[in-house]
């Protein structure tokens, strides 16, 4: 049976980031669109990441264009998140 520490995802910048990496970690996936009603929620995600990551805590940010609300590519993406929201943590 797989688990999720078998997957490489591919991070933001198009570089293989194997989740074993993580297998001490908790980690909070999330699947975000940079213009959703939901949008405001990387303020909070980078809030809860600055106050457990010394911890373990690992977030990781999986930007969705499915419904047409993430239309800039992955630079723009990450240029929005931390330009908006100061976000830090991790962008696949």
């Amino acid at each position: 049976m797989a688990s999720i520490y078998d997957f490489t995802v591919q991070t933001n910048d198009g570089k293989a980031f194997s989740l074993a990496t993580l297998k001490e970690k908790v980690i909070l996936i999330v699947n975000t669109a940079t213009h959703c009603g939901y949008t405001p929620q990387y303020k909070g995600l980078e809030e809860l990441y600055q106050r457990y990551k010394a911890q373990g805590l690992v977030i990781l940010d999986f930007p969705s264009n499915t419904f047409l609300q993430a239309p800039e590519d992955n630079q723009g993406i990450a240029e929005f998140c931390s330009r908006k929201y100061q976000t830090s943590f991790p962008l696949m």
